[in-house]
């Protein structure tokens, strides 16, 4: 930052431990003084409804509408106007700050969103609502909340294990520092315009990793069911979702060409041999984390047995609609065992293991198996005889070779595109995160900022 803007004149130490020195006419003080506070509906889940009042709740703060949210732009569920009538403490007014008053993990702590809409709002469940007082300028809390330095506060305090848990308690006793209100408004005005330019980069590149995906899928798709030749002669395949298809490929439903669920008797000599184990969080697409192994004995009952070359996919819900498949190589002693929410196909000579890995990714055999789902809500599988049962046209070996050579070249040139725009969105997001720091902590004077006018 140092270059671009300037420091403040002078600085003084703040002692808090989180943050060294501030310019000397800034003030400390805490949370507690220049805050009021409120809780949100005490409701769950099951109360929210498709329309009445916007409601924000805790999973919106963590997922969707972090740091700001507007009813107008944001679609947020609702509860009934009923709770106006006992729960008026709970309707936020337009600046008012909601934190998540609870967090899966230690970095989501201090997580919130402001209200910047004046339309009505509630509160909603695991909720905490901070009020600014008149005196404050609330956009600038806003961003000195989301300010590594605050928030380092209250990860420092919070506590808990699989939950972490942000009272009152522990917003109320947090340090905040801050200048006069004219000075407020203006490092807001700053904040507001500069990271708004960044929010557009952003989007632009997430724009570009949307369109990246959806030509790697194409690309797939065309190459799985319409081969490489444009100049092919096609035929009609007899199936409704596969339409034509190159006249010199054979149709045939996976169970003649792929074998699912190996026996896992054909190592029952080997139990006192080390395997991979793989438990479903470490099956993603096209990628297979193998930094666990286990005697096979430990294994052996309960789990799902591959070995290498094995087609591996995801059947339960949303890993199956992620499509979080892969061949399974490198595997300890060639062996794997994994959760029993995974399906295995070992392919026979017909079909090479590659070739039919990109055909499952194709739209087609996705939808049908999403839609044939059987189970309720995060327990829905794909069944089995889905998966044996659909038919796919197959080109000779030859031809299967060369376009799984085809996929894996133009695939990995999409896959590095989208790469480098991911790591362009992080570079942009530390240097939001640095941004937002180094103006409402001081390190920079933005009293003279002027934004710059489109065009120049």
């Amino acid at each position: 930052m140092a270059g671009r803007y300037q420091p403040y004149p002078d600085y003084k130490n703040t002692g808090i431990s989180c943050l060294d020195k501030l310019p000397t006419h800034w003030e400390t003080t805490k949370v507690r003084f220049e805050f009021e506070f409120g809780k949100g509906l005490p409701i769950t889940k099951a109360n929210l409804i498709d329309s009445g009042i916007p409601c924000v709740n805790y999973g919106e703060i963590h997922s969707k509408f972090g740091f700001e949210v507007d009813p107008d732009m944001h679609p947020l569920k609702c509860v009934s106007e009923d709770y106006l009538k006992s729960n008026k403490s709970s309707i936020l007014n337009l600046g008012d700050i909601v934190f998540a008053d609870t967090s899966e993990d230690i970095e989501g702590s201090g997580n919130f969103t402001q209200l910047i809409s004046d339309q009505r709002v509630f509160a909603g469940y695991h909720t905490v609502i901070t009020r600014p007082k008149k005196k404050h300028i609330s956009r600038f809390l806003a961003y000195l909340f989301d300010s590594s330095e605050y928030r380092k506060q209250i990860q420092n305090t919070v506590k808990g294990v699989k939950v972490f848990t942000i009272s009152q308690a522990i917003l109320k006793g947090t340090s905040i520092w801050i200048p006069s209100p004219d000075e407020q408004q203006k490092i807001a005005n700053f904040l507001d315009h500069e990271t708004a330019k960044i929010d557009t980069l952003i989007a632009k590149q997430e724009k570009l990793i949307k369109l990246l995906k959806e030509k790697r899928q194409a690309v797939i798709s065309h190459a799985v069911t319409r081969g490489l030749n444009p100049e092919a002669p096609m035929k009609d395949s007899g199936v409704e979702w596969l339409g034509e298809v190159p006249e010199n490929w054979i149709v045939a439903p996976i169970k003649r060409i792929a074998e699912l669920t190996p026996k896992k008797s054909e190592i029952a000599n080997k139990k006192e041999f080390k395997c991979s184990f793989v438990p479903m969080d470490k099956l993603k697409q096209d990628s297979l984390v193998l930094d666990e192994s286990k005697l096979i004995s430990e294994v052996y009952d309960g789990y799902t047995y591959f070995k290498n070359e094995d087609v591996l996919i995801a059947k339960v819900t949303p890993c199956f609609e992620n499509k979080n498949m892969v061949v399974a190589r490198d595997l300890v002693n060639g062996i794997g065992f994994g959760s029993s929410e995974i399906y295995v196909l070992r392919t026979t000579k017909k079909i090479l293991n590659d070739f039919l890995y990109y055909r499952l990714q194709e739209e087609a055999f996705m939808d049908i198996a999403t839609a044939a789902m059987t189970g309720a809500g995060g327990l829905k599988r794909v069944p089995a005889n889905v998966i044996t049962n659909f038919s796919i046209a197959l080109p000779s070996k030859t031809e299967q070779t060369e376009i799984v050579v085809f996929l894996k070249k133009r695939l990995k040139q999409l896959d590095s595109l989208c790469e480098k725009a991911k790591a362009a969105i992080e570079l942009m997001k530390e240097r939001k995160t640095t941004l937002i720091s180094a103006a409402v902590t001081g390190k920079i004077d933005v009293r003279n900022y002027k934004a710059e006018k489109a065009g120049i």
